[in-house]
């Protein structure tokens, strides 16, 4: 959710189930009052708050310390997602989630966990083998700072990628949890909108497989598909270790968590 989906959540608050964690985005066009807003809802609704931390749009330390420091006074930093964000030039001393993480001021404002990125499909401004450099790095400093670390993942349209990628990073020795990324169900054109925008694949064949089509720019797709696929592939490679799912709501919060209650109702 962002800063000014607070009335979003309280309408879909019924169909979250308690403890549920819910990302605060950390965007360009809002301030520090409005995102410690929505990281306070979060928690008095009975969820768990993850704010974004997105390092180049930090002016100073002293921004950095503000934020955690209004987080930790509404019990909203025990959970946080350390991104590099947007800005191509930091507009102050962290070019990256990495310094952030290496300030060592985390823990200092009670930060238990720190959900980190990762791309199955790479990103479009950062080479393959910096990616995989920074994830190992990023891991190693949570781990030698004693904080918990999940990877969050990028949102995706085709499993391929995602399973191959899974099997990359536990081959590199890290048993770290993964959050896949999903949209929920939204409208196609939106979809696609934000696919370009994050460099996500999304040619013909790879969103049929997802499960619509490019000719019908006027429906719109869940990932009913995407998840089922997902989880019998994984259940066939127990070596994938912990995976879960992290929900884009694209389509509104209302609309992912009622999808994604009734999908669960259906398997159980």
């Amino acid at each position: 959710m962002t800063g000014k989906d607070v009335p979003g959540l309280e309408e879909a608050k019924h169909a979250i189930p308690l403890g549920t964690k819910i990302n605060v985005t950390f965007l360009g066009n809002e301030d520090l009052e409005m995102r410690v807003a929505a990281a306070k809802a979060v928690k008095d609704l009975g969820f768990v708050p993850v704010p974004h931390i997105s390092a180049r749009r930090l002016s100073s330390q002293g921004q950095l310390e503000e934020f955690l420091g209004r987080l930790q006074e509404v019990g909203a930093t025990e959970h946080i997602f350390a991104v590099g964000g947007d800005p191509t030039t930091p507009e102050g001393p962290y070019e990256d989630s990495l310094s952030v993480i290496r300030s060592g001021l985390l823990s200092t404002y009670g930060v238990r966990e720190v959900s980190i990125a990762g791309y199955p499909e790479g990103h479009p401004d950062i080479k393959a083998e910096v990616l995989d450099r920074h994830l190992e790095d990023k891991s190693a400093a949570l781990k030698e700072q004693g904080l918990d670390a999940v990877i969050l993942t990028q949102f995706a349209f085709d499993t391929d990628p995602v399973v191959r990628w899974i099997k990359s990073v536990r081959d590199r020795g890290i048993d770290t949890q993964i959050r896949v990324g999903t949209p929920g169900p939204a409208g196609v054109k939106r979809l696609l909108g934000f696919a370009r925008r994050f460099g996500v694949g999304a040619n013909a064949m790879i969103v049929k497989k997802y499960g619509f089509s490019l000719t019908n720019l006027l429906g719109t797709a869940g990932p009913d598909q995407f998840v089922s696929d997902l989880s019998s592939l994984l259940a066939q490679d127990p070596s994938a270790g912990s995976v879960k799912l992290h929900f884009y709501t694209f389509g509104g919060l209302l609309a992912t968590s009622e999808w994604a209650r009734e999908f669960s109702a259906a398997q159980s």
